[in-house]
């Protein structure tokens, strides 16, 4: 997968029936920056065509999550939230505002891999979600 690869592009390759609705959804999460609930997804998708049914965005939902594309995420939230499966990333969750803020650290890649390697196993796959509040300006 290159860097400009897109939500789109990755699903056209898989040789599935591109429909003018999960078109519009899957635009909708490869434009996304805020790991958006069905609901969101849904109220986004209606602005651009009408037409479609909340039942047409939990279908699409799935099968994209069923091909790997997208990701499921629950951040603590009473609902869940999809995220593109584009590039690897982490997420730090603001408790206050609820804000997701992704990040990429080379130095936690090494660690992860040294901690995997020093019990004996090959990492495969993992999530990393951090919880925090942000510092008030007199700490």
């Amino acid at each position: 997968m290159t860097e400009t690869e897109n939500l789109e592009s990755r699903y056209l390759k898989s040789g599935l029936k591109m429909t003018g609705q999960r078109r519009t959804i899957i635009k909708i999460l490869d434009e996304a920056s805020d790991h958006p609930s069905v609901e969101t997804v849904y109220a986004r998708a209606r602005q651009i065509d009408p037409s479609i049914s909340l039942a047409t965005v939990y279908r699409t939902l799935s099968l994209l999550e069923e091909m790997d594309l997208i990701i499921k995420r629950d951040f603590n939230d009473s609902y869940a939230r999809y995220d593109t499966n584009i590039d690897h990333h982490h997420h730090l969750i603001d408790m206050e505002s609820g804000a997701v803020i992704e990040f990429k650290n080379e130095e936690l890649e090494a660690l992860k891999l040294k901690i995997a390697r020093d019990l004996g196993y090959d990492l495969l796959d993992h999530r990393l979600e951090l919880y925090g509040r942000k510092k008030s300006s007199s700490s």
